[in-house]
């Protein structure tokens, strides 16, 4: 696209890509920063000395530790149950007993069922991996599969991503043996299980101070006490895998599980991305070529919205192994069929979510708006596209969702939230109800006996009626600053690339620009809208993906929201403005 700016002005390229969502967003501008902590960021831009403000950051101090974040990486040692599960699982080694690691199948549990199977095989463990399958055994510890482990000679089991709340499947591990050892983030019940050791941040008198690492995350701080303790009493004459060899796994699965990208979570990501973008894995090079990436310049973006879900596919409509192999395999073969087949699955997986959301929204469309939750059950509902289909709920319609496969005896579903509603909480309140449930705030999931379904639906809306102002539920859409167009350039862009890397938590930058005129508009592809926009200063092409049904309709001065971006096309990289909202002027 060709830009015509005033005054022989460089062009760039303004590319607006409007949310999806059909609700009105509330804009939430940050407060302005004072002066005087301005003028202790003598060589940034105000706008940068803006944003760090807006993320609680007010001197120079702060600000490094942000932007170098590394010594926010802790002391594994931190960590409440640390020395007893290093101790137990050296011992084994010594002993040359069989230690199983039992994950989660989500791309969080793949990637952490990986990582420790990886470090204790380079400590020279006897240990092999096992991953339930999602429809035949459901989420977390199982009876009949710890039967099994102990059948086939485990003595240690370590659990990641799981197993924290799952106190009757300890108790019997440990009645028959086994010994556990019990890696988790997420949230306890009132009561640990007893297992040999517990290692969770958010578990009661842990001093750690990162408790919002992901399941990979904990993983990893095991895996740092192992490979530390090994440094200074090698049990074998072998050379143990490095810290830094395993955060590419990190990476992934900590962007893929939506846990919160700051402090400690943040470092590990930008060090992970970092080695991604040079991984030796051949299944990590191989999903990266299928996807049709760079790897030189993967970014969380590219993890959440494009390798995540591949590896999620497994999961969802196989078995989570094939994502394991994927990113275990040293051939390079292997790694080209099993990335080949993923790609396949993750296209049918699409396919199945918009069929199915389809369905559910048919279901929830008239009456949505007066309802402060959603529920919605059908046997057509795959236990894999659940969490799907309440997310797009949620997204389109901005309030709590669940969606629910209905089985022959029992139904298992998956909630998604928004910000002032804890999921899980409500779940808690309705826990006789349940066989099992787990998760965070915003997602959770569970088992329900189908006689209890009913039951389940009618406490969850009162739960949700009791929390929520259905009049004042709105998306919110946070704006870091108000800023002209014509500030928005490539020096600013770089400073914000030193705040990357982006997600949950630690969000990319917004601004927005008022009273800017759309001097011409018109459809392009089947939704999208190619518009020139200009204020006082400047004139810009632009691009409003999926928003065609502006057409028509937009006022003569609207009010933009957007993130700064760059993108390359034909070799040629050019400033984007990536916009998430439009308003009318003087409505926002």
């Amino acid at each position: 696209m060709r830009l015509i700016l005033p005054r022989g002005k460089i062009a760039t390229t303004l590319n607006i890509g409007v949310s999806v969502s059909p609700k009105p967003k509330r804009w939430q501008i940050a407060p302005r920063v004072a002066s005087a902590i301005i003028a202790r960021f003598s060589n940034l831009p105000p706008l940068i000395v803006q944003v760090l403000y807006n993320r609680g950051i007010t001197t120079p101090e702060q600000a490094d530790a942000f932007l170098a974040p590394d010594a926010l990486i802790g002391n594994p040692f931190q960590m409440r149950g640390m020395n007893d599960a290093v101790e137990r699982l050296r011992r084994a080694m010594r002993a040359g007993e069989s230690i199983a690691v039992y994950g989660d199948f989500d791309a969080d549990g793949v990637t952490a069922t990986a990582l420790l199977v990886q470090v204790l095989r380079s400590l020279g463990a006897k240990v092999k991996p096992y991953i339930p399958h999602r429809v035949d055994e459901g989420y977390g510890l199982n009876l009949e599969a710890l039967q099994q482990l102990k059948d086939d000679g485990v003595r240690v089991v370590i659990t990641v991503d799981c197993g924290v709340r799952s106190l009757a499947e300890v108790a019997f591990a440990t009645r028959i043996g086994l010994d556990m050892v019990i890696t988790d983030h997420h949230a306890p019940t009132d009561q640990l299980p007893h297992a040999f050791a517990v290692i969770d941040p958010k578990q009661p008198q842990c001093q750690y101070p990162a408790k919002e690492l992901s399941g990979v995350g904990v993983a990893f701080k095991l895996a740092q006490g192992l490979l530390r303790v090994n440094e200074r009493v090698p049990l074998k004459n072998q050379t143990p895998v490095s810290e830094d060899a395993l955060l590419d796994l990190v990476a992934l699965g900590t962007v893929a599980d939506l846990v919160p990208l700051t402090n400690e979570n943040r470092a590990l990501v930008k060090r992970g991305i970092a080695r991604l973008r040079q991984s030796e894995r051949p299944g990590i090079q191989a999903l990266i070529r299928h996807a049709a990436l760079k790897p030189e310049t993967l970014d969380a973006g590219h993890i959440g919205f494009t390798l995540a879900p591949r590896l999620n596919a497994a999961g969802r409509l196989e078995h989570a192994l094939r994502a394991y192999d994927l990113l275990t395999t040293i051939y390079p073969d292997e790694a080209e069929k099993l990335a080949q087949e993923l790609e396949g699955t993750n296209r049918n997986r699409q396919n199945l979510t918009s069929e199915l959301t389809l369905k559910a929204r048919d279901a929830v469309a008239a009456f949505a708006d007066a309802e402060p939750l959603l529920f919605v059950v059908d046997p057509s509902f795959l236990e894999g596209i659940v969490g799907l289909i309440a997310s797009r709920l949620t997204e389109e319609f901005y309030r709590p969702s669940v969606a629910v496969h209905r089985g022959e005896t029992e139904s298992r579903g998956s909630a998604r939230s928004i910000s002032e509603f804890n999921i899980v909480g409500a779940l808690d309140e309705c826990r006789d109800l349940l066989i099992r449930h787990g998760g965070h705030a915003m997602a959770a999931g569970f088992t329900v006996r189908n006689e209890n379904l009913s039951a389940l639906e009618t406490r969850l809306r009162a739960i949700a009626a009791r929390e929520l102002l259905l009049a004042e539920l709105a998306p919110t859409l946070a704006v870091d600053a108000e800023a002209s167009l014509s500030e928005m350039n490539w020096a600013l862009h770089k400073a914000l690339e030193q705040l990357a890397p982006f997600g949950y938590g630690n969000r990319e930058p917004i601004f927005v620009s008022r009273n800017v005129v759309a001097r011409e508009a018109r459809v392009v592809g089947t939704e999208h809208l190619k518009l020139i926009l200009s204020d006082a200063q400047i004139t810009w092409d632009a691009i409003a993906f999926r928003q065609g049904s502006w057409l028509g309709k937009l006022p003569p001065r609207i009010d933009v929201a957007y993130q700064l971006d760059a993108r390359t096309w034909n070799g040629e990289t050019r400033l984007q403005l990536n916009v998430k909202d439009i308003k009318p002027t003087d409505d926002g």
